[in-house]
């Protein structure tokens, strides 16, 4: 995540809006979701989150069993996490990590924010022994042109995102991966929560995709 998007205000009040009805609804359909991609790597065992903020998601690797850690470029997000998380302040377009040092790699609502996605993606793909599972806010649904519409008339983190659609973010991967990497994806966070479960509708607020870099990770 950038500093400048992600500074001390944002970082302050980040966690809190998973308290929210709105935060708690779309943390457990995106969890759900990720849950099902990551099952799609059953030897993985080492998990690195990249642009992991305060690490929401990296104490839930933890909790699912793995063993998690964090990277953040974001000083402030990261003194908001809380103790007991292995997170390390690097960036995202320069991994301070050996080839293949973790089996997966996740890169959750981090994408958006980055200002050479392709070179990000290339460093996770080197860091990582099996592949990667990305969470991207999809800009072809309800959800994203709502966002996008209330950051044109307040401050948001949002204005500062490039959302992408389904195709968009599959042609993203495969110009780092190759034409012929396996990916998989499902969308997830439909207004009104129907459907309820991870769909191949690609209208969802939240795209999430596997990018296969192993064939020895099934």
């Amino acid at each position: 995540m950038a500093t400048t998007v992600f500074g001390e205000e944002v970082a302050a009040h980040y966690e809190a809006w998973y308290e929210t009805p709105q935060g708690r609804q779309a943390d457990r359909q995106e969890k759900q979701l990720l849950r099902w991609l990551i099952g799609l790597f059953p030897g993985a065992r080492t998990v690195l989150e990249v642009g992991c903020g305060t690490g929401h998601f990296t104490r839930w690797l933890r909790d699912e069993g793995f063993w998690a850690v964090g990277l953040d470029i974001s000083a402030p997000m990261l003194a908001q996490a809380l103790d007991g998380l292995l997170l390390v302040r690097g960036d995202a377009h320069r991994l301070p990590f050996a080839d293949g040092a973790v089996d997966l790699v996740v890169l959750i609502t981090t994408l958006e924010f980055l200002a050479h996605p392709q070179e990000a993606l290339a460093e996770a793909l080197r860091v990582a022994r099996y592949g990667l599972v990305l969470g991207v806010l999809n800009l072809w649904s309800p959800l994203g042109l709502a966002r996008r519409i209330a950051g044109l008339f307040r401050p948001s983190v949002y204005r500062a995102a490039h959302f992408c659609s389904v195709w968009e973010l599959q042609r993203l991967v495969r110009s780092v991966a190759g034409p012929q990497a396996k990916v998989i994806w499902r969308t997830t966070l439909f207004p009104w929560g129907i459907p309820r479960r991870p769909s191949s509708l690609p209208w969802g607020g939240f795209i999430g995709m596997a990018v296969v870099a192993d064939a020895k990770a099934g």
